[in-house]
């Protein structure tokens, strides 16, 4: 199973430089967890972005595919989570529900770097010309 952050949905919709790298867990959604954060951390920022064309071409992906919430027990360990690893609260339930699920969370959020299972690439540095 896998799950996509939310920054790695938006540089996905945006076709940003590091797309690719989403690209196939995206495109794999009988293996992709939707934690309910990723939905409202996107949705928001597309809306804040004027970016209202992609809202419903996303909502619509992201109803197909199964959603992931967590206990409280769970969210009790994502609480911890952001004390013991440093975490922000959203980046700390995001990780919580990936191990929860045993999933692999791909992200380009260098927070997340080397926690267990996180696949991260690191989003390349824009290039002046």
């Amino acid at each position: 199973m896998n799950i996509v952050d939310s920054c790695g949905w938006l540089e996905y919709i945006a076709n940003g430089s590091n797309a690719a790298f989403f690209e196939k867990a995206l495109a794999d959604e009988a293996h992709l967890l939707m934690p309910p954060l990723v939905v409202f951390e996107v949705i928001r920022r597309l809306k804040v972005l004027g970016q209202d064309f992609a809202i419903d071409p996303t909502i619509t992906v992201m109803r197909r595919v199964q959603r992931a919430d967590l206990s409280a027990d769970q969210l009790v360990e994502a609480a911890l989570a952001t004390h013991g690893h440093k975490l922000a609260l959203a980046d700390a339930i995001i990780w919580q529900t990936a191990q929860t699920y045993h999933a692999l969370l791909y992200t380009q959020d260098a927070d997340l770097q080397g926690l267990p299972g996180v696949v991260y690439q690191a989003k390349p540095a824009k290039t002046r010309g």
